[in-house]
């Protein structure tokens, strides 16, 4: 098969791969309809944290084509959609909603590829009804498996309830799906931070009030004159930067909740701040899983379309290419196709 391989810092290429097989009884194969680059793939594309030659992908639709012999609760045919980590949805952590830490789980790996192996598929699939839906699904579907879930999470920790004011740090896919979820799960007032037009048109479909420009100190400054000088009472950090951490923390009012997913690089706290600040602070890897049932019966009733956080699709052939877009924020995200 074809898939996805980073060799070196901006060096993707697609290659020749061996067709994944049955490793485990609670395996699937599925046939990839659909995957993407992740804001979080920047990372190694860019140098940080790369170990050599690694495929690529952890985002993913697709149909099952193969199941081991402990699978009971998907089958070949069946269209799926799963999470980046995978889980066994039984374990005490998965029961109490943080599949993400499954204590037999771990990260769902080499999906920008023709076909993927996907560890754990009774807790980590979720099948969507009706066999392959129409295309037009596909995108909002893909977006659910991670970037679209991950913002929900970072909604659900910042503990987004309707009347509230809601900011986003960061203006990448998470950060405008966190937009998304954050007005679908009633806020009053989304203040958006983007300083690039395209973005916060995006952001504005998705349901912003407002935009603010700034970063930083001004940035803190700009959210509180618009909240009486308290700042928000939800905040979501969608960066992973110390400068993106400082500014949610900041921006959030006493007493208030920061949700953040931003795969954190160099960020350290002091607990001076904290202890000051008087903020409830929430988040990590997103699970997903929890949210799955609900989103996919959300995009499939038509009510949510987040799969317009896709700016470009390119076959698999192009990864090269969908990786140096995002990396020159020529595109928001993009998505591939076997």
């Amino acid at each position: 098969m074809r898939g996805v391989v980073l060799h070196e810092p901006r060096n993707v290429q697609v290659v020749d791969r061996p067709l994944p097989t049955i490793i485990e009884p609670t395996d699937a194969i599925i046939e990839v309809a659909a995957a993407c680059v992740c804001g979080s793939d920047l990372w190694p594309y860019r140098g940080i944290d790369i170990p050599e030659d690694r495929p690529m992908g952890h985002e993913y639709v697709g149909t099952v084509i193969e199941v081991g012999p402990a699978v009971t609760s998907v089958k070949p045919g069946d269209f799926v959609v799963g999470s980046f980590c995978y889980s066994d949805n039984t374990c005490e952590i998965c029961r109490a909603g943080y599949q993400s830490r499954c204590v037999n789980g771990g990260f769902v790996g080499e999906t920008q590829a023709e076909f993927a192996r996907i560890p754990q598929a009774d807790g980590t699939l979720v099948v969507v009804p009706g066999g392959r839906p129409d295309d037009r699904y596909i995108p909002s579907l893909l977006a659910a498996s991670d970037v679209f879930g991950t913002g929900w999470f970072a909604a659900v920790a910042a503990d987004v309830r309707p009347g509230k004011t809601v900011a986003i740090v960061g203006d990448g896919a998470v950060g405008l799906l966190g937009v998304l979820a954050a007005n679908a799960l009633g806020a009053e007032r989304i203040i958006a931070m983007s300083r690039y037009e395209d973005r916060a048109a995006l952001a504005r479909e998705f349901g912003a009030t407002d935009i603010v420009t700034e970063r930083g100190e001004a940035g803190i400054e700009a959210v509180k004159m618009m909240t009486n000088g308290l700042g928000a009472h939800s905040v979501i950090e969608a960066v992973g930067t110390q400068e993106a951490m400082l500014q949610a923390i900041g921006t959030c009012r006493p007493g208030g909740h920061v949700g953040f997913v931003g795969v954190s690089h160099g960020v350290t706290l002091d607990g001076a701040l904290l202890f000051s600040t008087e903020i409830h602070l929430h988040g990590g890897p997103a699970p997903v899983r929890r949210f799955l049932p609900d989103l996919i019966d959300r995009i499939m009733n038509d009510e949510l379309n987040p799969g317009n956080v896709f700016t470009h699709t390119l076959p698999l052939e192009e990864a090269a290419n969908a990786y140096a877009a995002m990396d020159e924020r020529q595109a928001i995200k993009v998505m591939l196709t076997p």
